[in-house]
């Protein structure tokens, strides 16, 4: 991060408490994020064990690393084990940072989240805090395909800025829904989300094509609706009844939007 000169802004660090389970629930706009959320909260003082794709483990170099730092792998098709070692580890006063979509939003919106942190936050009655990030997804995301059919590579230009918000904690009930509160949970990063998306900084330039910038706040990116058959959603997940066209229809159009 020094190197290519980033600048990592958090908000709101005083929410995560200093001590004791938490939760941290974030959305998810590039593949780095775990790395900018832990950054901004370093003031609290707490190393956050993230539920991280169990793929990861897979590359070389790289499994000892995150089994040390007591990061916790989860396989989407079997998530059970991960929802277990979580549990464990609030119980024993940790926090845990998730990503409850589950995947990165090709929309730039909140996806479809899953009921894990919902229940993790029954279960244990750890505090539950969101977390936004914004800014991530210009340094290496999702997209589509180049002509040759190469996925997007990492963005190396200097001076990128990632802003990171922490809000209020919220508190899941024993008895409360867990799809009434995993829809909470969606209201709440929406907002946080978009407030960082309208920042001065992070909008597109008049005129630019902005792919990575949402639809429905002037950008080039798919729609929700345009994204639906790119975002690889579990069935298990909790669709959106938050966030812009909440039928999941809308959004600004290809020809509105001066096409793509």
């Amino acid at each position: 991060m020094r190197a290519l000169g980033m600048q990592v802004t958090g908000t709101g660090a005083e929410h995560v408490p200093t001590e004791g389970p938490v939760l941290l629930a974030a959305t998810h706009v590039s593949y780095p994020d775990f790395v900018f959320v832990q950054d901004a909260a370093r003031s609290s003082g707490r190393f956050i064990r993230f539920m991280t794709r169990h793929d990861v483990w897979h590359v070389p170099g790289v499994a000892r690393a995150m089994t040390a730092m007591r990061h916790v792998p989860v396989d989407r098709e079997a998530p059970a084990g991960a929802y277990v070692v979580a549990r464990g580890l609030l119980r024993g006063g940790e926090a845990v940072g998730a990503f409850p979509e589950a995947g990165i939003s090709y929309s730039y919106t909140v996806r479809s989240l899953m009921r894990g942190v919902a229940s993790l936050a029954r279960e244990t009655g750890a505090a539950v805090v969101p977390v936004a990030v914004w800014g991530s997804q210009r340094v290496w995301s999702v997209g589509l395909p180049d002509e040759r059919g190469r996925a997007p590579r990492p963005d190396l230009t200097r001076g990128r800025r990632v802003d990171v918000s922490f809000g209020p904690s919220l508190r899941i009930g024993a008895g409360e829904d867990l799809t009434d509160a995993t829809r909470r949970l969606g209201e709440v990063l929406t907002v946080q989300l978009e407030e960082l998306q309208r920042l001065p900084h992070h909008r597109p330039q008049p005129g630019e094509h902005a792919p990575w910038y949402p639809a429905h706040l002037g950008g080039h990116a798919p729609t929700r609706a345009e994204a639906a058959h790119l975002d690889v959603v579990p069935r298990a997940a909790v669709r959106p009844t938050w966030g812009p066209c909440r039928s999941g229809s809308g959004g600004a159009t290809p020809a509105s939007r001066g096409g793509r």
